[in-house]
């Protein structure tokens, strides 16, 4: 990847995280989504933004990308006074399912660790 388009990368994840927390006022957003990676095309027409929650809801997940893609001509907007680009991508939300399966498997990690330190005790 070039360093012009890793920048890029960089500074629209910057921007639309600041829009989804500051100026997005929906109350279906949880405060708890953030932005985990963007991938723009070379050509900076389109535009990939992958979400995650710090918890494992995938039906609240779900309905927060909708919302955000509904909301997409109004981050756009947003996105166009905070970054000067040659030209304002679409953007796609999507669910960022590494850091869920990440969760799943602390989750799971964790409760291992429990058992465990269980049978130790007992010894």
């Amino acid at each position: 990847m070039s360093l012009r388009l890793d920048r890029a990368n960089k500074e629209v994840q910057r921007c639309v995280s600041l829009i989804i927390q500051t100026r997005l006022n929906d109350p279906r957003l949880d405060p708890m989504i953030y932005v985990s990676e963007v991938n723009l095309t070379p050509d900076f027409k389109y535009c990939k933004i992958k979400i995650a929650l710090d918890n494992d809801n995938q039906e609240k997940l779900k309905e927060m990308i909708e919302v955000l893609q509904k909301s997409e001509g109004f981050i756009k907007h947003e996105l166009a006074t905070l970054v000067k680009m040659p030209s304002i991508p679409k953007l796609k939300f999507e669910i960022d399912k590494g850091t869920s399966a990440t969760i799943r498997i602390n989750e799971i990690l964790k409760s291992l660790n429990l058992h465990s330190e269980g049978k130790d005790s007992n010894e």
